[in-house]
Parts: structure tokens; sequence; C-alpha cells
């Protein structure tokens, strides 16, 4: 019989050299955000505390935690909370180095993208600008942000919702029946410590049993509406 270990995250009490919990919430998808101060100062920075939710119409969040040793918020998520913009730039295994360069700790004022060497464009819809090099933005509106309790001051987790309201995608990531080619694009996500993975296989599973077009429609993310929305 195989043995397991078991241990309570409020006592860190795993025994191990390394924490385990991040390695078992794998792989993260991360959010590139790219926001604009009330003072118009620009920030770039990647949240693997990111996801989906929903597609009808279509919702994502991120979450961070506080600068160390303070309770002071991360740019990305005041600048989104105060102005009620921000865009989700896809993250690739391409860019990975520059994304890499954004993450790191630096004051309100400085820009990441410029750190990085990154050609910024305008979006259509919200203020904050897009990673030119990047394939897929979503550009979204603040829909509701709360505060997650953390066990020190600088983890405190600030958890930021978004509605998208603007999608774009270049040309030569599609492919000629229509779909996403992620094999193309190679969405780089987060493991535990400090690795990362990116996509590099993909295989199709058909769901079977009761409602089958109801779930085909949501596992495609194919809107089932009025004739008018909500």
């Amino acid at each position: 019989m195989k043995t397991n270990m078991f241990y309570e995250p409020d006592k860190d009490n795993h025994g191990l050299p390394f924490n385990p919990y991040k390695s078992i919430v794998v792989p993260r998808p991360i959010g590139w955000i790219s926001t604009i101060s009330r003072a118009g100062g620009m920030n770039l920075a990647p949240y693997s505390q990111f996801n989906n939710l929903g597609y009808d119409p279509p919702y994502v969040m991120f979450s961070a935690n506080c600068f160390p040793h303070t309770g002071r918020r991360k740019d990305s998520v005041k600048n989104a909370t105060d102005t009620g913009e921000f865009v989700v730039n896809m993250a690739t295994y391409e860019l990975r180095e520059a994304i890499n360069i954004t993450s790191q700790f630096v004051e309100p004022e400085v820009d990441e993208s410029i750190l990085a060497g990154l050609e910024m464009i305008p979006s259509l819809i919200v203020k904050p600008p897009r990673v030119a090099a990047s394939p897929v933005h979503l550009e979204c509106k603040l829909h509701c942000s709360l505060a997650l309790p953390g066990n020190s001051l600088d983890q405190v987790h600030h958890v930021v919702i978004g509605r998208v309201v603007g999608i774009h995608i270049r040309d030569d990531v599609l492919t000629p029946e229509g779909r996403l080619d992620v094999l193309k694009v190679r969405p780089l996500a987060r493991l535990g410590y400090f690795d990362y993975t990116s996509v590099e296989s993909v295989f199709t599973m058909l769901p079977h049993g009761p409602h089958v077009k109801a779930r085909e429609a949501g596992l495609e993310g194919r809107p089932n509406r009025p004739a008018k929305p909500v």
C-alpha cells in the first residue's frame, strides 16, 4: 500500500525543503496585465493567479499579494481598480524573457515595458495599451474587486475581476478552420518553484451523456443567448 504525506497549510508542517502548494495547482495560465495609473503612468506585470470566469459575457480574474513587508497593493491592482480598465496580453514562450523582466518589484513610476524593450500599441476601447508582440489581447472593464485575508501583511491577496469588452487575435495564429492555433502560440504557464511550461501538445475528447449539445456549446464557448443581450 502506498503511503502519502498530509500537512495543514496554516501550520506549514509539510516537512519538505520546499513548499509544495504552488506545484499542486498547475499549470496556471499567466495574465500579462497592462494598466495605466490615474496620473498616466504605464504598468505591465505578469500574474499566474489568473483565469477565465465564464464566456457569455466573458470575464477574467487576476490576483496579487502586496509589495514585500508592506500592505501596499501591487500597481496593476491599484491601477485597474482606480481607473476601471486593464488589458490582458497573452503570455507566450517566445516572450518569456520579457515577461520575466516585467515581473520585477519596481516603483510605480517605472514603466516595465521600457525595461523589457517592448513596443506598446493603443487599445480600441480602453486606455491601457497592448503589448505589440503578443498575439492575443483582452481589453477589460473592471467588474469588481475583493481582498482575501493573508497570514502576514504582504500576503493579503487582492482579486480583480474584469469583463472582457474587446478581443484582438493576430491573423497568423488562426488556422484555416478558424481556430486559435495554440501550438503555434505556445501559451506560457506557471508551475511551482521557479518552473514554467508551455503548451506543446493537444488532444481532443468529445463530451458524452445527457444534454450533450449544451455541453458541446459550453466547451466551445459558443453563446446561447436571447435575441437581445441581457
